[in-house]
């Protein structure tokens, strides 16, 4: 069985291209998933200048990938379903180059574009204690 789940936020903006002749839709982006570290790990490896993550290639095919390349953005969190795939290629040197990306089947947005951490304000609220007055009988309160 070959089935993947990850959530991890887009590490830049996804990249939409068509097939020639096809017109088909492909989208590629990559993700930038925690790994699951103690704090004191978390700072050694920071430190050392190790990854605490990994970056995972996600493709998209059809619409899909029109979803993707409409709503998503660099630091917004997703979850993707969908398949491991690998491959290799030559390059121009006639290296062989090996990939594994993770061919979504479905993408899920698990923050709007409005949630983002920079976007919230703790002093925004519309809080003024000045405002509400003093209960004198609570017995008529049901809670």
């Amino acid at each position: 069985m070959n089935h993947v789940i990850l959530i991890g936020r887009l590490v830049r903006d996804p990249e939409l291209k068509f097939i020639p002749n096809t017109g088909k839709a492909v989208v590629k982006y990559t993700l930038a998933i925690d790994r699951n570290l103690s704090r004191e790990k978390k700072a050694e490896l920071t430190e050392k200048g190790q990854p605490t993550a990994d970056f995972i290639r996600v493709i998209a095919w059809g619409k899909l990938a029109e979803t993707c390349a409409n709503y998503l953005a660099k630091g917004r969190m997703v979850a993707v379903q969908g398949n491991i795939q690998t491959g290799s290629y030559k390059t121009n040197t006639g290296e062989t180059r090996y990939s594994t990306d993770v061919l979504a089947n479905s993408v899920e947005f698990l923050q709007s574009s409005g949630d983002k951490k920079e976007n919230v304000d703790d002093n925004s609220s519309n809080y003024n204690p000045e405002d509400f007055q003093a209960i004198e009988d609570d017995e008529d309160i049901p809670f």
